[in-house]
């Protein structure tokens, strides 16, 4: 045991999780450990923004699967960065922020710059600590990285007093962290293992339907054996897209609102589910009592709340999905089926997948030179060859990159799921490029949600950490406006975009280089273009795509995932 300065302990701390990277804007609250962090070999960057801070932080841990850290300060800079934690919160990303906070007998005053930040971000954070005594520092750091890393993984938050960071405290040798109350459940029950294999083996319609559990449990190798070993079709949530490669012959591609019309017209005939890593979320499942009306439910979770919260369960396995699949693949093996046999007996099913699937693909209408945003995501796949890191902002942008570029890796999009924030992705990418800066990363935006964060260009150039922004351009507020035009007799209230920036010019006011594509001859130049840039230099390609394109199949609110639009 040695005794430290609060602020040196903090650091220690992250030393010791591995921390190497975090995200921050400094303020009065936590100059302490902002002077100390300057001696340390921890990166801190300086973001223009604390949203980008806490967005920044969430993309670094999707990419890498470890915790993400954003450092803020009391007052504003805790409050600017709840979007953050609230989109991390609802997607399962491990984060911890640190916040600063007035000094404890300031707090419940009303000082300058005082916040209850413990009590604003309760409902969205998986955990939360106020530090009111300098001997809890270290052991709440310690406990805090395990808890958001642990079980279903999601964002926790310390509040730091200023003067417990200035203090002088204890750091103790560092031991296992045991929590008698908090014990997640990693093996499954073998009973109920061996339940849902013995339905899967009877299944003449069976569906893999999978989320992003199963990314963040590393579970795709197992999951792509379960599927192949037995000819099961998939199909992905959008936090699911890349835990199972989605060129492979068995891949539906996503489900849901904006899934393709096998996947939806699958799970409808489907007589058995087996959900991974999901969740039941309602953009997946519509009209709850038209989802999946035939199936026998087989869930797998780590958290036991999510099971039968949306949807009714018939066989619940609580478990972490790498261990429950590990399970199911060995079961399986030892089970005395002939499971070439079993494998063959899915032909016919996916013959029939096959034909919805031509009858109905993914595809849109060519018009010339009009640049078609799904054309675009299609070269952007083809020229990367499906490989580059793909962040999105929200909105029609980040569903056409769900639809159009094949993920056949996990942890290779990068999107706001859950809450659905926009802003997300420039951050998003930055944290991913720190992470992996010999990788590309592209932003696949839109004009209107790239001005909700566009200002993390500098902190883009400051670090030398260049991404491509692909905007997809039309003057609109898409994904609102193409719900104006169909259910709201085209009353674009509040939609359209009078004022944009230019984006090229705008790009060079932030040292960053600046494209534009006009026509769709342009398109596959420009990516290239781009594609050489980027290995020095931030890029912005202002893509001025067809205005009123819509995303198809679209499933309006309140109708079964059967009853789709296609056009």
């Amino acid at each position: 045991m040695e005794k430290l300065k609060g602020s040196l302990a903090i650091i220690e701390c992250l030393k010791e999780e591995g921390v190497k990277t975090i995200f921050g804007f400094p303020g009065g609250a936590v100059i302490d450990l902002y002077d100390d962090l300057l001696d340390s070999d921890i990166n801190h960057v300086l973001v223009r923004h604390e949203q980008g801070a806490v967005h920044a932080a969430d993309g670094l841990a999707r990419v890498t699967g470890d915790v993400g850290v954003a450092l803020l300060t009391s007052g504003p800079g805790a409050t600017n960065g709840v979007t953050g934690i609230a989109t991390a919160y609802l997607d399962s990303i491990p984060l911890v922020i640190l916040t600063g906070q007035v000094p404890t007998p300031l707090i419940g005053n009303d000082a300058f710059q005082e916040v209850d930040i413990v009590g604003i971000t309760r409902p969205c954070t998986k955990h939360n600590y106020l530090v009111s005594k300098a001997e809890d520092l270290v052991p709440t750091l310690r406990e805090a990285f395990h808890v958001a890393r642990t079980g279903r993984p999601g964002p926790v938050l310390i509040d730091l007093p200023k003067d417990v960071v200035a203090s002088i405290v204890d750091f103790t040798e560092k031991k296992p962290i045991r929590m008698q109350n908090y014990q997640p459940t990693y093996e499954p029950h073998m009973g109920q293992v061996e339940k849902a294999c013995k339905e899967i083996l009877k299944a003449k319609n069976p569906v893999l339907y999978v989320g992003g559990g199963v990314i963040l449990s590393n579970a795709n190798e197992e999951l792509t054996n379960l599927a192949r070993t037995l000819n099961i079709p998939v199909t992905m949530t959008l936090m699911g897209l890349g835990g199972f490669p989605g060129s492979d012959p068995l891949s539906m591609g996503m489900l849901g609102m904006h899934g393709s019309y096998a996947s939806n017209m699958a799970v409808a005939k489907s007589d058995v589910l087996i959900a991974v890593g999901a969740r039941f979320d309602d953009r997946v499942t519509g009209r709850i009592d038209a989802f999946a009306p035939h199936a026998k439910i087989i869930h797998i979770d780590i958290d036991p709340t999510s099971i039968s919260k949306n949807v009714a369960v018939d066989i619940p396995i609580v478990a972490d999905c790498k261990h429950a699949l590990t399970a199911m693949n060995a079961w399986l093996k030892t089970c005395g089926e002939d499971l070439d046999k079993v494998a063959a007996s899915h032909v016919e099913w996916l013959e029939t997948i096959k034909n919805w699937t031509d009858k109905h693909p993914m595809g849109y209408t060519d018009e010339g030179e009009t640049i078609k945003p799904q054309f675009v995501i299609e070269k952007l796949d083809e020229l990367t060859k499906g490989d580059a890191i793909i962040t999105t902002e929200v909105g029609q942008n980040q569903m056409w990159a769900a639809q159009f570029y094949k993920f056949n890796k996990p942890r290779r999009l990068i999107t706001s799921g859950g809450l659905g924030t926009m802003g997300y992705g420039l951050p998003a990418a930055i944290g991913a490029k720190m992470a992996f800066p010999d990788e590309v990363v592209i932003d696949v935006a839109g004009d209107g949600s790239i001005q909700m964060n566009i200002q993390e260009l500098a902190t883009s150039r400051q670090y030398n950490c260049p991404v491509i922004i692909c905007i997809l351009n039309n003057n609109y507020l898409g994904m609102v406006r193409q719900w104006q035009e169909l259910f709201y007799d085209k009353r674009y209230a509040a939609t359209i975009m009078e004022v944009t920036p230019d984006f090229v010019k705008l790009a060079e006011a932030y040292g960053a280089a600046g494209l534009r594509a006009t026509k769709t001859s342009e398109v596959e130049e420009t990516i290239k273009k781009a594609l050489e840039l980027v290995k020095k230099q931030t890029v912005i390609i202002d893509f001025r795509i067809a205005r009123e394109e819509g995303v198809f199949p679209m499933v309006p609110a309140g109708k079964a995932t059967t009853e789709m639009l296609l056009v």
